[in-house]
């Protein structure tokens, strides 16, 4: 289960807030359409504006009547005498007689008791006596007194208004705000507060026209305003290719673009893909003395691990050690990501224990991330111990680690397990979502506990969860299994109903329990639907039907199907290879297995253990071992690594051509390798050194497959039972017998009654 990695992206939009050196960039080389009605180009507005700049105007309001002289001063008077009494209660005989002139002019009277100012505002605005200049002039006075939230939210309410026209709205209010600022307060970051509250209600166009605007003025927006504008920009893929071509046009200007600036941009061509543009960018910072921190060299690692490129991740991890750059947790999630992806998940728990070397305390992400990885490779006691040790150092697991947890056993078939973590996560407050009763589901359809899990998926439906097409996909796979295929199909059936788009892994399904329970006619026309109405066959449906054609012997079928696959345009994957190669060596067509791996080769397509071992025990079982060596010489050769099934075909294979010497050497290898030998195994070489008069290596082999649970035949027992009574190990001998009685009689005795 995937996990959604992902939870920290909104670490970028924090870090981009960040303000270091400011430095202008080279130009990418590419061009974008705009986004904006403005299809000016920004060369062409400077050459006018350059030698154009004119000054900001002088306000110059109308003047008051005499009697409006005379109220004026009476409010100013009045509220400045009487400032601790409520506006409301000193200005109620004024009410009437009150107009929005009036505020302006009193305005001009207080201007420099900013609280007074506010209190006359507010009770203006409550009587809706202010009008777009006032507001303004509030702002400016606001921007002046250093008081930038009460300036924001001064701008940001006019704009709140509904039915707003935007176009004829944003010239008077931009008009105005010039209008008042050289008398008003002549602070230029007013403008920047004006420019901010356009991009955050997303008036993307206006704020651009804002900027331009302002370069007549000779102002140029401040490069964190400019930040915010790109950050809003690259929330989608349009306004990404808008937000380079701002940050190549926007030096021209005299804007001086800081670290947040080449964040946003490096993760903008990364949201395009174009990693090596940003990895190139990232160096274009150096060069023009803009460093580079943490984020800058994270955004580009997350990216080349989600394609897939360790050693580039690699080089840069080493590139930020050496410029004393520390990674963070975003840094080293996306690295066990990339690790546990590639199935290197010794490496991964490597890069854990590497953060707490440093000191940096590791998150449920990383831990989520490396029991997930080792559940889906088998080793679910390897993600019990994270899972363990993650609760001991007070990283509490959610949903999500335990899902993965019990994903991980219910692969195993361990249900008991699965079943108690499912039970502890419920009690600890933690909310099963469909995926957590999907696995379990799962987990009892592949143990043929049928009855459990449709208990199971009416549960969770009564829980207001819906059922989703894998929950389905896993009952009708269950059900196949068992081969109730027509009550597999039935349950299809209710899907399609319910308004579920059945995915060829439903079908797959299906075809697959028509394969096992011999219905290859059935399967050959469920195969002939697909490809008519779709979803279309993928290589599992091929390799399905081709396995079932195969293990009946017909293998003319199994190799046209394979040449549809083929000429389909479908890739067959090594599985595929494998149960064609399967099917040569059960119809004891060897030559042809033999061409299939030489084709395979030739066609870059690299066969693993499991091809190699099929041809290996077709030699091995007729006693031509030479044969078989030199199979296993040229695996080797391409680079091959034997499995545990490799080696147990070899030493079986020599011990029954009484190699013993390099049975022997074969089974040292292999544990040295951590690779267990199976019983057959150990009672051929055990066999093999008993007839080679070879006692003692014959008993040290019994005793070590006795240690390792596994049961030898009767002959072995036998063997063992007769040597130890005449050596007179009267103990041993009677051990022997009881075991030998426990294994062969009572376990009979069980299946008989079974």
């Amino acid at each position: 289960m995937p996990l959604t990695d992902m939870k920290r992206l909104t670490i970028f939009s924090v870090h981009c807030s960040r303000i270091f050196s400011l430095q202008p960039c080279l130009s990418f080389g590419f061009y974008f359409s705009p986004l904006f009605s403005l299809r000016r180009n920004l060369s062409q507005v400077l050459s006018v504006i350059s030698t154009n700049t004119r000054p900001f105007p002088d306000y110059s309001p109308k003047k008051p009547t005499i009697r409006d002289a005379e109220l004026v001063h009476h409010i100013t008077t009045t509220i400045k005498l009487r400032r601790s009494e409520p506006l409301r209660r000193i200005l109620k005989s004024c009410e009437s007689k009150f107009r929005s002139d009036h505020l302006i002019w009193i305005l001009m009277n207080i201007r420099n008791d900013y609280n007074l100012v506010l209190d006359l505002f507010d009770w203006a605005c409550l009587r809706r006596q202010s009008t777009l200049e006032a507001r303004c002039i509030v702002a400016q006075i606001a921007t002046a007194s250093k008081d930038l939230k009460m300036a924001h939210g001064v701008i940001i309410d006019f704009w709140r208004k509904p039915n707003l026209d935007i176009s004829l709205s944003f010239i008077h209010f931009s008009d105005r705000l010039i209008y008042t600022y050289k008398d008003w307060g002549s602070d230029p970051y007013v403008f920047d507060i004006f420019f901010q509250v356009l991009v955050e209600i997303g008036m993307l166009n206006e704020a651009r026209k804002l900027f331009m605007k302002l370069l007549n003025y000779g102002l140029v927006i401040s490069v964190d305003s400019c930040n915010l504008f790109l950050t809003r920009l690259s929330n989608n893929l349009d306004g990404i290719e808008m937000a380079i071509k701002v940050f190549n046009e926007y030096p021209q200007v005299g804007i001086c673009w800081n670290t947040a600036s080449y964040n946003i941009i490096i993760n903008s061509l990364c949201e395009l893909g174009k990693i090596k543009e940003a990895h190139h960018l990232l160096l274009q910072m150096e060069l023009r003395g803009c460093v580079p921190d943490v984020v800058s060299y994270s955004t580009i690692i997350s990216r080349y691990c989600s394609v897939g490129d360790l050693q580039k991740v690699l080089k840069l991890v080493e590139e930020m050690k050496i410029k004393s750059v520390q990674p963070n947790l975003y840094t080293y999630s996306s690295i066990v990501l990339l690790l546990c992806k590639s199935g290197k998940l010794s490496e991964a728990e490597k890069v854990l224990r590497e953060i707490m070397s440093q000191g940096i305390i590791p998150d449920n992400v990383i831990y989520t991330t490396l029991i997930d990885g080792f559940c889906k490779s088998g080793n679910v006691s390897a993600a019990c111990r994270l899972f363990e040790e993650m609760q001991i150092r007070e990283i509490y697991p959610d949903s999500v680690a335990y899902t993965a947890i019990i994903d991980g056993f219910c692969q195993a078939g361990k249900m008991m397990e699965a079943d108690k973590l499912f039970n502890e996560m419920v009690i600890r407050g933690l909310e099963p979502d469909e995926f957590s009763y999907t696995a379990l589901i799962h987990g009892y359809c592949k143990v043929s506990e049928i009855k459990r899990a449709f208990g199971l998926h009416n549960e969770m439906v009564k829980m207001g969860l819906k059922p989703n097409i894998v929950t389905y996909t896993a009952l009708a796979d269950g059900l196949c299994k068992q081969g109730e295929v027509d009550t597999a199909n039935e349950l299809l059936q209710e899907m399609s109903m319910k308004g579920l788009q059945l995915n060829v892994c439903t079908y797959n399904s299906i075809l697959n329990g028509l394969c096992k329970s011999g219905n290859i006619v059935d399967a050959e026309k469920l195969m002939e639907e697909l490809k008519v109405a779709g979803p279309h066959p993928d290589a599992f449906t091929y390799t399905t039907l081709m396995d079932a054609y195969c293990k009946t012997g017909k293998m003319s079928k199994a190799h046209m199907l394979l040449q549809e696959m083929l000429d389909s345009g479908i890739q067959p994957t090594v599985v595929t290879f494998n149960v064609l190669m399967n099917g040569f060596c059960m119809s004891g067509m060897l030559e042809d297995g033999n061409k299939l791996i030489k084709w395979m080769l030739d066609k870059g397509i690299m066969p693993n253990a499991t091809t190699y071992n099929s041809l290996m025990k077709q030699y091995a079982s007729r006693n031509n071992m030479s044969y078989t060596t030199e199979i296993y010489r040229n695996m080797c050769a391409q680079g091959v690594m034997p499995d545990s099934n490799t080696y147990n075909i070899l030493i079986k294979g020599h011990c029954k051509a009484r190699n013993m010497k390099e049975a022997e050497f074969l089974r040292r290898e292999m544990i040295e390798k951590g690779f267990l030998l199976t019983a057959s195994s150990y009672t051929a070489l055990i066999k093999g050194f008993q007839k080679r008069k070879k006692i003692e290596e014959a008993r040290k082999l019994f005793e070590e497959m006795r240690r390792q649970g596994l049961v030898a035949d009767r002959e072995i027992y036998e063997i063992f039972v007769d040597m130890n009574y005449k050596e007179g190990n009267m103990d041993v001998t009677l051990e022997l017998c009881d075991e030998m009685i426990e294994n062969y009689i009572v376990d009979r005795t069980k299946n008989s009654r079974t």
